[in-house]
């Protein structure tokens, strides 16, 4: 059986726990930060992407609703508008509505950033041209002139 000693520094210990530490620390340290970047975005972009069409799709059948309740009530020689309001944001940022016309459908369209919602204005068709723009700050007015604009 052989038995051997060897010398040590006094101060070699403080030295490898203090090296242990930093690079445990940093190695921790960096995990951390790339687990906050990768929780913001499945944790919180992702619900609030989600959150944010359904809004849109809610805003554009409610835009629709109210165009073709108007277009069931527009006189035939005369005027009509009406007042409404939609959410002033949704998921706190802004948002804009564009009503248009695609090929022969009309279209009523919500969009922000990259989330786009896209909704047919049911029942008038092409038989009465919609076109206009508006943002959710605000009243919003939807106008019908016999006459044309």
């Amino acid at each position: 059986m052989r038995l051997c000693i060897t010398e040590r520094e006094p101060g070699d210990d403080g030295i490898t726990n203090l090296m242990e530490y930093l690079i445990l620390s940093g190695i921790l340290l960096f995990l951390m930060v790339v687990m906050m970047f990768t929780a913001n975005a499945v944790f919180m972009e992702g619900p609030a992407d989600t959150l944010r069409y359904h809004a849109f799709v809610d805003i554009g059948n409610g835009i629709s609703s109210r165009i073709v309740d108007l277009y069931v009530i527009a006189p035939n020689n005369g005027t009509i508008s009406t007042k409404f309001d939609i959410p002033d944001d949704v998921a706190g940022g802004d948002y804009f509505v564009e009503v248009a016309m695609e090929g022969t459908d009309q279209q009523v369209q919500v969009s922000s950033g990259d989330i786009r919602s896209t909704v047919s204005i049911a029942g008038i068709g092409a038989t009465k041209g919609v076109t206009g723009n508006t943002t959710g700050a605000g009243w919003n007015v939807i106008q019908y002139d016999s006459k044309g604009f």
